[in-house]
């Protein structure tokens, strides 16, 4: 039997002041975890426990599509040398040295190690499909930890991997990760949504993320409320309304006007008197792109912002920084403030799609894309001539207002397609609150929200498996690249998320699930005889039901106990007061603060009730 009073839960009356939100607060007050440096946590008793379920869980899911293996956490260095990945994945990477000196990095996920794996033990179509998962701790040197758990440098990980003969195995992968991930978090008690994501650095032709609103989120998600529609901000379209084209002016060429002083767009709106909407805005960038930097400008309407996430997706770029202004000067030949694009001679878009080719990229076939990118930035095409991206929200735009890359000065009249053109079309904004919602026949308008990611999924393709030489016969005995998957869960994001949402002042309640434990007996006065024999027969009855229950026995005041039991997170409590002289105890559900007088021989009964309805329920949902 667990007896608090032999128990190390150290709760605090307030936070430190440097916890800022719920989770972070209440993981402290309540005893679960102690900061050990920046992004770097003790999980204390409660905390251990709490995460233990969690995994339990996971496991338990997972076991019913995948094997679980367990990898190092400090790998070589040739594996990601391999991949490419060794370079890119840059400061965020724990690398050390051993004493002979050859480089070594901690574990930020395992593609590489998995697919190694397979590289040297796979051989034929009929060893697939394969998947493989692990819980293990991994590493980033997180440039800002903050948010207690939410962003750390040391995390726990369910991560699994798929291998597959083909796309349509690695869909029934994905698929079967999709159902097995909303068991998990509806088991977890999780009110979450799925969402379309951006596959970011794990590469990759789709990806979904499994997201828990949160106003201490750091990821936004646009969503539709009418068709259930949602996306990352990374990922999310929109469906605009229509835009009143301004009339032309004089012939309708583009004309010249002296604008002094107007840099902003702003400014550019108040001195035509027109909707931003009509403006055409510049921002210019330098792109990483295969190991080359290259100039990638950007047009899009005034009233929108460029979404870098997606702009690196469509450039294939692993970096964007600003231009700095003598690069500035060397496209455009004019000051920032004044930028536009009609004068600039593109890279070509024909020569550009040729060495970009979508099916190349997707399948990532070893050097073949790489080799074709360098060719064309090494071209007479690509050399020089800056990628010009176009926002597709401009696309059919006429009479327009536009920097004219003079110090001063726009011209009105600017016409897409007729007065300038571009390398590449395609959307590259945020959308907006409010905007229509992109599904066809649906006239929701889009919220945003703020979210926490728990899980992701990824179609990573070829991209691993590719670099790094794995292969098998197929059934005719031809050798072929298997197709791979990538799928996460943060063990730590599910505990933070389930705080998060369900807090008030006093603390917080988690799922009997996931809570530490499921229900607490509290003695009010363990001087009291007959108090006392009567909570620790209860609490042997409950662990006899199968139930994790912590007993309070403490030599403190009730209030105290009270209060320390609702900022814990165990969602019943069985309040052992003078009630028993006539046979009763009162039951306290946390989730709902209400509470009931329950007869001493019926109050079990009730909590494994309660505790298994509401396992049925979220087996249900």
């Amino acid at each position: 039997m667990h007896r608090w009073s032999k128990l190390f839960i150290p709760t605090l009356r307030e936070a430190p002041a440097d916890a800022e939100v719920a989770s972070h607060k209440f993981l402290l007050r309540a005893g679960y975890i102690r900061q050990l440096g920046a992004g770097i946590y003790n999980y204390l008793f409660l905390g251990a426990r709490s995460l233990n379920k969690i995994i339990g869980i996971v496991r338990e899911e997972m076991d019913q599509i995948a094997q679980e293996f367990y990898l190092p956490a400090i790998l070589p260095r040739e594996p990601w040398e391999q991949s490419g990945r060794w370079t890119t994945m840059g400061d965020n990477m724990f690398r050390l040295k051993d004493r002979k000196g050859a480089d070594l990095c901690l574990g930020m996920t395992h593609e590489e190690i998995m697919t190694s794996i397979a590289r040297n033990e796979l051989r034929s179509y009929k060893q697939l499909p394969q998947i493989w998962y692990q819980i293990q701790t991994k590493f980033r040197d997180e440039p800002r930890p903050k948010g207690g758990l939410l962003r750390v440098r040391q995390f726990t990980m369910k991560d699994s991997y798929s291998f597959d003969i083909d796309k349509a195995g690695l869909d029934r992968s994905f698929d079967l990760h999709d159902r097995v991930y909303r068991f998990i978090f509806t088991r977890c008690g999780l009110k979450f949504v799925a969402v379309e994501a951006d596959s970011g650095a794990m590469g990759g032709s789709q990806s979904q993320e499994f997201m828990v609103y949160t106003d201490a989120g750091e990821d936004l998600i646009a969503s539709c409320p009418v068709c259930g529609y949602a996306a990352n901000l990374e990922k999310a379209t929109s469906r605009l309304d229509p835009v009143l084209e301004m009339p032309p002016t004089g012939g309708g060429s583009p004309e010249l006007v002296h604008t002094p002083g107007c840099g902003s767009i702003a400014d550019v709106a108040a001195f035509f008197e027109i909707s931003p909407a009509s403006d055409i805005k510049c921002v210019a960038y330098m792109a990483s792109i295969s190991g080359e930097l290259k100039p990638a400008v950007v047009f899009l309407r005034g009233d929108h912002q460029v979404n870098e996430a997606k702009l690196m997706g469509v450039l294939f770029a692993s970096e964007l920084r600003p231009m700095q202004a003598n690069e500035i000067e060397e496209v455009f030949h004019a000051p920032a403030g004044f930028l536009g694009p009609i004068g600039l001679d593109p890279a070509s878009k024909a020569k550009y799609e040729a060495a970009f080719t979508l099916d190349v990229l997707e399948s990532e076939r070893g050097d073949a894309s790489k080799r074709n990118r360098l060719d064309f930035f090494h071209s007479d095409a690509g050399a020089r001539a800056p990628l010009v991206i176009v926002d597709r929200a401009l696309e059919g735009r006429k009479n327009m207002v536009c920097g004219a890359n003079k110090l001063d000065y726009h011209l009105r009249n600017a016409t897409l397609g007729r007065d300038f053109s571009w390398t590449i079309a395609a959307d590259i904004r945020s959308v907006n609150e409010g905007e229509g919602c992109p599904k066809d026949g649906c006239k929701g308008k889009l919220v945003v929200g703020k979210a926490v990611e728990v899980g992701h999924i990824f179609k990573l393709g070829y991209k691993y498996s590719e670099s790094m030489g794995a292969r098998v016969l197929d059934e005719n005995g031809k050798e072929v690249t298997p197709i791979m998957g990538s799928y996460g869960i943060g063990i730590e994001r599910i505990l933070t998320a389930a705080i998060e949402q369900s807090n008030d002042a006093n603390g917080f309640c988690l799922p009997a699930s996931i809570a530490p434990f499921a229900v607490v007996v509290t003695i009010t006065n363990v001087g009291d005889f007959s108090l006392r024999a009567a909570g620790e027969q209860i609490a042997i009855d409950l662990e006899a039901a199968g139930l994790d229950v912590l007993l309070d026995d403490r030599d403190e005041r009730a209030g105290v106990k009270f209060k320390d039991a609702d900022l814990i997170g165990v969602p019943y409590r069985i309040n052992v007061g003078k009630k028993v002289a006539s046979g009763q105890v009162e039951l306290v559900t946390r989730s709902t603060s209400s509470s009931v007088d329950v007869a001493l021989g019926d109050v079990v009964s009730l909590v494994k009730k309660r505790v298994e309805e509401e396992r049925l329920l979220e087996a249900s949902l």
